[in-house]
């Protein structure tokens, strides 16, 4: 059996923390959303409404928005520059849909300014959808053959995903700013409590990009720690 697959304690001394964190950072981004989605926005906005005003305040003038099934898929697709916002997000007139829809159109703003984290973002997606779907496999008949040239392209296939998740870091924090630098300006937040509860919103669905990131890299640390066993 794979070292990392069992009860390796090792693996939960360095990775276990982290999911901790992320199951955390989980429920307080579902119960931040909740908590604000019960809280109108004064100019009575839908989330629709909130982004494409977002987005072509910020720049952004040919995108288009479009409702997307599932709670919090919120996205921005910059292949088609489509937002794509989940029917909470797209119907509702709170501070939480505004939040969010207004985060997904600051990316909009990103990709219409060349925001450099952003395209190198969309330019590593190829590579690291293969390497997040390989990786372990490559490893496990590394171990499995015993041989260590193996072992190092699994890892270095998950360093790929490592790094991902790093670049998405400032990719995120900025399209919350942009957002709500936006929000502010162009009057869709007009109060300093809906600017309260925009900041916790954003800044409880930030921390998930965070855990996720520190997960990986500890994961790292341990299949490069068993990796000179």
């Amino acid at each position: 059996m794979i070292a990392f697959i069992t009860f390796d304690p090792l693996y939960w001394l360095l990775v276990g923390p982290t999911f901790v964190l992320a199951i955390w950072c989980s429920f307080r981004v579902k119960s931040t959303f909740h908590r604000f989605a019960e809280v109108g926005v004064r100019t009575g906005m839908t989330g629709a409404e909130a982004a494409m005003a977002v987005a072509r305040a910020g720049g952004a003038n040919d995108v288009t928005v479009e409702r997307h099934e599932g709670f919090l898929s919120d996205h921005y697709d910059p292949r088609s520059k489509t937002l794509r916002l989940s029917p909470d997000v797209y119907d509702g007139r709170s501070i939480s849909s505004i939040a969010v829809a207004a985060h997904e159109a600051g990316h909009a703003i990103q990709h219409a300014r060349g925001y450099a984290w952003l395209n190198f973002r969309s330019q590593m997606v190829p590579v690291t959808n293969i390497g997040s779907m390989a990786w372990v496999w490559v490893f496990i008949a590394g171990q499995f053959m015993q041989q260590p040239m193996l072992v190092n392209v699994g890892i270095l296939l998950f360093g790929i995903t490592v790094v991902f998740q790093l670049v998405t870091l400032p990719v995120e924090f900025d399209a919350s700013a942009r957002a709500k630098a936006v929000l502010a300006s162009s009057g869709i937040v007009t109060t300093q409590e809906e600017a309260l509860g925009v900041n916790k919103v954003l800044g409880a669905a930030a921390m998930t990009y965070v855990a996720g990131a520190l997960s990986s890299i500890m994961t790292l640390v341990y299949l490069l720690m068993r990796r000179r066993e």
